[in-house]
């Protein structure tokens, strides 16, 4: 009995060696699963920024609020994403884009400048850019040449100063007496400016003046025009953002809601127009 003791030890401590390995090679694979799993977590949280856009987005109970956030947010519940949205000053919001801060934007222009840092979404929105007049002047407007020689207010910089720029250019082309461009970093300014009699036109988003001239209370001094062009307000992804799996799920969601006449009922609820699908 005596000689079996040794062996039974020797058995024994092999045993527990044996399982203290398991235990460590068992951690260590569930921290390479950590490893591997975390990162692929982490990016299912998709951060957006935007700027104070009313009608279509803008801060509400100090959360923000309208048909670009909820049309976003219902993509992303589609696509079983985790999306947040702030709304920053335009320039601030570009910044945290650009360097990586934020994922996505929403409500925006798509123009060939920011098609180098922006990955576009297909249209969600469908509005115009068109011109603004004081209500007292006898003016609707159908062509540019009807512009010659005025003070043209503008949001800036925007892609809506960018457009009325270009007809500035076509006008010179023409032979025409070019606008002189009064752009300003707050919209609201311009109209402001309108009805004081200061300047002669605001060039804008349609629905954008529409709701900054009833919010100014200047419905009996500023009216709509005519439009010039039809434009469409995409969200997107900045080229950093490496998951191209999320991007390609968030636009394949949209396109889904769309099928299914979700994202139109959430835009028209708002009085705004939806975009057609190509």
């Amino acid at each position: 009995m005596r000689s079996l003791l040794p062996s039974f030890r020797n058995a024994a401590f092999l045993a527990v060696v044996s399982r203290a390995q398991a235990m460590a090679s068992l951690a260590v694979i569930v921290m390479a699963m950590a490893v591997l799993a975390g990162p692929a977590r982490a990016t299912e949280k998709i951060r957006f920024v935007t700027l104070e856009f009313a009608p279509f987005i803008y801060g509400e109970n100090q959360k923000v609020a309208g048909p670009g956030r909820d049309v976003i947010a219902a993509v992303c519940a589609e696509a079983k994403l985790e999306c947040s949205y702030d709304i920053y000053p335009w320039r601030r919001a570009q910044e945290l884009m650009k360097s990586g801060e934020a994922d996505g934007m929403m409500v925006i222009g798509r123009n060939p400048k920011r098609e180098q840092w922006i990955r576009f979404s297909p249209p969600h929105f469908r509005t115009e850019y068109g011109i603004f007049v004081h209500a007292d002047k006898d003016f609707e407007f159908t062509d540019i040449a009807q512009l010659a020689g005025f003070r043209v207010g503008v949001f800036a910089p925007s892609n809506t100063a960018i457009q009325l720029a270009g007809i500035r250019d076509e006008m010179t082309a023409r032979g025409l007496t070019p606008i002189e461009i009064d752009g300003r970093p707050d919209d609201s300014f311009g109209f402001r400016k309108l009805a004081a009699g200061r300047i002669d036109a605001v060039y804008s988003n349609r629905d954008r003046g529409r709701q900054i001239i009833e919010a100014e209370g200047l419905e009996e001094a500023v009216r709509y025009a005519g439009g010039h062009q039809g434009i469409f307000y995409y969200a997107g992804f900045t080229r950093s953002f490496q998951r191209q799996d999320i991007i390609d799920r968030f636009d394949a969601a949209w396109r889904e809601l769309f099928r299914r006449g979700e994202a139109q009922r959430i835009i028209e609820s708002y009085g705004l127009e939806p975009a057609k699908l190509d």
